[in-house]
């Protein structure tokens, strides 16, 4: 029998999660090799043959970022309703950085160049085209697409933002299910009101 892979594509999920959450607790500048390998219970040795150092591991933490988010995002497939597909877009923004919040943390950590340059294809052109498709068919104000999506995008993730750090509290019976559904009812009401003429 041959031996069994210690450095496989487990071992990597892993390194690549636990990256995610140190970066997103200290900071990169804060993570080493040591302290990854230590949190994941692996060696050194297994990081740099699966990533090849410390620059490659932060490379693949956030590529995974980029990919979950996008994912969310690509999975609201457009309908004959524009605004509803663009209220949408915002409940998978809000889901994105609910299911993944270390990697969220680390995606905007990064910089504007891991989500897209907004003049060129990225996940924000997602936004961007829906935006276009509600004033195309008269259901939003203004005329400018790229606007329209930079300002709903700033909304959502301010709201988001305070969310993850707790500052909105839980509802008076304390059920997070209740507070959650509650909140996503205000989000998308007041989406839309951004949104709507």
């Amino acid at each position: 029998m041959p031996p069994p892979k210690v450095h496989d594509a487990r071992l990597r999920k892993t390194l690549v999660e636990q990256t995610s959450r140190l970066v997103a607790e200290r900071g990169a500048d804060q993570v080493s090799v040591r302290l990854v390998a230590k949190a994941a219970n692996t060696s050194t040795s297994a990081v740099y043959a699966l990533f090849g150092g410390r620059d490659g591991l932060l490379a693949a933490v956030i590529e995974e970022a980029g990919a979950r988010f996008a994912a969310h995002l690509a999975a609201v497939q457009p309908t004959d309703d524009p605004l509803d597909d663009l209220l949408q877009l915002g409940v998978a923004y809000r889901s994105s950085a609910l299911d993944d919040p270390h990697f969220y943390r680390v995606m905007f950590d990064s910089g504007p160049a891991r989500l897209g340059d907004p003049d060129e294809e990225g996940t924000f052109t997602l936004l961007r085209t829906a935006a276009q498709r509600c004033i195309d068919a008269g259901l939003c104000a203004g005329t400018d697409a790229q606007q329209m999506a930079s300002t709903l995008w700033a909304f959502v993730h301010g709201l988001v933002q305070l969310e993850l750090a707790g500052y909105l509290g839980e509802d008076a019976a304390g059920d997070a299910d209740q507070r959650r559904a509650a909140y996503q009812r205000a989000l998308l009401d007041i989406w839309l009101g951004l949104a709507r003429r």
